[in-house]
């Protein structure tokens, strides 16, 4: 499938799709990405500021993000070991892209050399990134904007890019809801801790380690924001404390000390901010299904067997 054959194919989607961004004073809505990007991409956005400044508040999902406001110079989010701060400027529509851990689209620069930071894409795609601002810049929609960066992925994916297998089949195993010994998954995996631990790190950018602990969160925030009945709460308890403790120990937290543990360092908020704050105004202009339905639907699953 080439790329004007996918524009083409994205042309035919409804524009309520993508939801009723388009009279939101600001809002953020996610979607699946198109079917030949979905092994590597775990969701695409289209995102709206309003009248002032938005501060956005970026936590660690594992893997890369592409950042592109329309008009405006794209950026590489590289992977993240803590929150990051940024602020949007007012009324700026931006598309966004965010790949599974281990699956970033082709780049010349390992992933490890990428931690925590926040880069042009010209300064890693050249001309081809020229090419692409100059094409959103004249799309009529915001989605379709995003249809030409998917397009564009499809075909890089298709053409250049390599994945690691083995790595791959760590992140499937490092998913939340059955802890792994790291040790016992490199073994299944055929190799040496050290060798596990650096095609991570350049495939990745962070260690096997790192990389459950932020996909573990992920599982959390993912339950959080489906509104998930612990199993050891009453539906009228899912955002009370004994709810959040229920969900800590749901995701593989050992208690909730530990959750308050990793919250801070991952979000820079307790579990109570992050809840009530960020994730009730979520639920008025937000949409984050796209993003937490791939930890959703490994819940309950059978553990990998190493």
């Amino acid at each position: 499938m080439d790329s004007s054959t996918v524009v083409d194919m994205l042309d035919t989607i409804p524009p309520e799709r993508f939801s009723a961004s388009v009279v939101a004073v600001e809002s953020y809505r996610e979607r699946l990405p198109v079917p030949g990007l979905a092994g590597v991409v775990r969701t695409v956005w289209i995102q709206r500021t309003g009248p002032t400044d938005h501060v956005h508040r970026h936590l660690p999902t594992g893997g890369v993000e592409i950042h592109f406001p329309i008009g405006g110079r794209p950026q590489l989010l590289g992977p993240l070991t803590g929150p990051t701060i940024e602020i949007i400027p007012a009324n700026t529509t931006l598309v966004g892209v965010r790949f599974h851990p281990g699956t970033a689209p082709p780049l010349p620069a390992m992933l490890d050399d990428l931690v925590d930071q926040q880069v042009s894409l010209t300064d890693l795609w050249g001309h081809t990134t020229d090419r692409l601002v100059e094409a959103m810049a004249q799309a009529t929609t915001p989605e379709r904007a995003l249809t030409y960066l998917q397009a564009h992925l499809l075909n890089e994916f298709r053409t250049t890019a390599r994945l690691d297998a083995l790595v791959n089949e760590a992140v499937r195993a490092l998913m939340p809801w059955h802890p792994i010994n790291i040790d016992n998954l490199a073994t299944h995996l055929a190799l040496s801790g050290s060798q596990l631990r650096r095609r991570c790190l350049h495939t990745v950018g962070t260690t096997p380690k790192v990389l459950q602990r932020t996909l573990r969160f992920q599982g959390f925030l993912a339950l959080a924001q489906a509104s998930a009945t612990p199993s050891s709460a009453t539906p009228s308890d899912r955002r009370g404390t004994e709810g959040v403790a229920g969900l800590a120990l749901d995701v593989g937290y050992a208690d909730q000390a530990h959750l308050n543990r990793e919250c801070l360092r991952l979000s820079g908020l307790t579990p109570g901010q992050l809840l009530e704050v960020n994730l009730d105004r979520c639920a008025r202009e937000h949409d984050h299904s796209g993003s937490y339905q791939p930890f959703l639907a490994t819940r309950g699953g059978p553990p990998v067997r190493v």
